[in-house]
């Protein structure tokens, strides 16, 4: 019990423990009751404005007599032409409104590739293979193993056959299989779930992008499901792993245009012939961090779709820093001194993310944030601009808008940094952190497996709110926001989490940060 109060240090004195250590009660409670109540009155303004306006016009309304409203009719009676006009142009302008805005989109289901047993890949194998392959110095052989250890992967990440054979074998054909193993497994399922019939999607996109064969892996899956003739079907490769909002953003925009239609979206990452058998160490980390993976969403505009839906999307904020020198080279797919393909992380990428992140949430912030946060930024903002007040610029609280996150779970870095600088708790990033033990890095598709993992817990509840936020090369980060429409029983949900989601701890353990490369 007495680690609970007193920490011996090296010198023998007693030391309070950081993580035992009582908060100063007095100042956290008044701080917190004072910022409830500014957000709360900031927030809800307009309403308690109504209710002065209210009781004066009730005092005003029981001084008039029968005459005086007698006098009002006569007085409108002879105005009615006035009036109908006003109705008239009312109507008009309703009618407008209503043609013209924006259809809702509403996602009725979304499924995550679970590989099989035999796809599973140790850390204690991954070095294995590493070895036997020959490719590999001793000294990065090392360097992968340490990056593994820290990367805050686990033991049930997913590999292709291709690569866990001895010798690999990165072949065109093995390739392809990878992709129609992942594609058709997700979409097969979600299918299923949704009991929608191929012939029925109008919108087809699919991006992967470092594996593009032709004809290209759209055309793969309308072969394979015997699609109708008149479908509208993309393919995005080269786009990183942001690639999936970016699906999800171009889904947005043709099903303005297209009524009564299924859009269905597929994400994935190809791991066979993207393996990197060199010794330079920026590409080497490619290969401890991305694992098999995939996902596949669908998405109607049918009204009458709402109720079996289980999102509505409110917004996609896309942001892009190409024309940065800096940004556009951070993450490069390129040869090595002995000409081996690989792609190449730059030291810059963690500044770099953090600007793009900085730029989509200033353009996000006004669409979500409570007026009471706006209202703080716009001061702050103010101070320092006009006024050249030396200031922190003010970090909006994004829990008042979230309620949950979706972070794409590139690395334990990228999560560690977004955590510190978002000011997430640990639960806001439990989602992130175990996708990334359990699955690894699946690229574009992570984010799904972060919402799978968040309905397996039994946390989406009707009205909540989650915020997906992806980086990739370009560079590029890119935002949705959607709704919960119903709440989500895990019990009547087919989710890869499922069958497991009680064996993993609640939290990751915390490793060091990996070594620079």
């Amino acid at each position: 019990m007495s680690d609970l109060y007193t920490n011996p240090s090296s010198s023998g004195s007693v030391q309070p423990t950081n993580r035992t250590r009582l908060p100063n009660f007095l100042l956290s409670v008044k701080l917190k009751y004072v910022k409830l109540g500014y957000h709360y009155v900031i927030t809800n303004f307009m309403y308690l404005l109504l209710v002065p306006i209210a009781v004066v016009s009730s005092l005003h309304l029981s001084t008039l007599s029968l005459d005086d409203v007698i006098s009002l009719w006569n007085h409108l009676k002879f105005n009615m032409i006035a009036i109908t006009l006003c109705l008239t142009l009312m109507v008009f302008l309703a009618t407008v409104y209503f043609m013209t805005r924006p259809r809702k989109l509403y996602l009725l289901d979304f499924s995550c590739y679970k590989p099989g047993p035999e796809r599973t890949v140790t850390r204690e194998i991954f070095m294995d293979r590493s070895v036997k392959s020959g490719s590999f110095t001793e000294e990065n052989l090392a360097f992968q193993k340490k990056i593994l250890e820290r990367s805050g992967l686990g033991q049930k990440t997913y590999f292709p056959p291709a690569v866990l054979q001895i010798p690999p074998n990165p072949s065109m054909a093995e390739a392809r299989k990878e992709a129609e193993e992942v594609m058709f497994g997700a979409i097969d399922e979600l299918l299923e779930k949704t009991k929608v019939k191929a012939k029925d999607i109008g919108i087809l996109i699919v991006n992967c992008s470092l594996f593009n064969p032709t004809p290209s892996l759209s055309a793969m899956v309308v072969n394979h499901y015997k699609m109708r003739g008149n479908i509208l079907s993309y393919n995005l490769g080269g786009m990183g792993c942001s690639a999936g909002l970016i699906s999800i953003d171009l889904a947005k925009q043709l099903l303005q245009v297209n009524p009564n239609s299924y859009a269905l979206v597929v994400s994935m990452e190809n791991i066979t012939l993207n393996w990197y058998f060199g010794n330079n160490r920026s590409m080497l980390v490619s290969n401890c961090l991305f694992r098999m993976g995939g996902a596949a969403i669908l998405l109607s505009n049918k009204s009458s779709d709402r109720r079996r839906s289980k999102y509505q999307l409110f917004h996609t904020v896309r942001t892009h820093k190409g024309a940065d020198d800096k940004c556009y080279g951070c993450v490069f797919q390129e040869e090595d001194e002995k000409k081996e393909v690989g792609v190449a992380l730059s030291k810059d990428l963690m500044a770099v993310a953090g600007e793009a992140l900085k730029t989509n949430i200033t353009t996000l912030g006004p669409l979500v944030l409570p007026m009471s946060e706006q209202f703080l930024f716009f001061l702050t903002l103010v101070g320092k601009k006009v006024f050249k007040m030396k200031i922190k610029p003010y970090i909006p609280d994004f829990k008042l808008a979230f309620e949950h996150f979706c972070i794409h779970a590139g690395g334990r870095a990228v999560l560690d940094e977004l955590e510190k600088n978002l000011d997430l708790s640990e639960s806001h990033m439990e989602p992130s952190r175990m996708t990334l033990y359990r699955f690894g890095n699946t690229s574009s598709s992570s984010l799904w497996y972060e919402l799978a993992y968040m309905e397996a817990k039994g946390r989406i509840k009707k009205g909540d709110r989650t915020w997906q936020i992806a980086f990739g090369s370009g560079f590029k980060c890119n935002s949705a926001v959607w709704h919960a429409l119903r709440t989500i029983n895990p019990a009547k949900e087919k989710n890869p989490w499922i069958d497991e989601i009680n064996d993993f701890p609640v939290q990751v353990p915390r490793v060091a940060s990996i070594v620079s490369t």
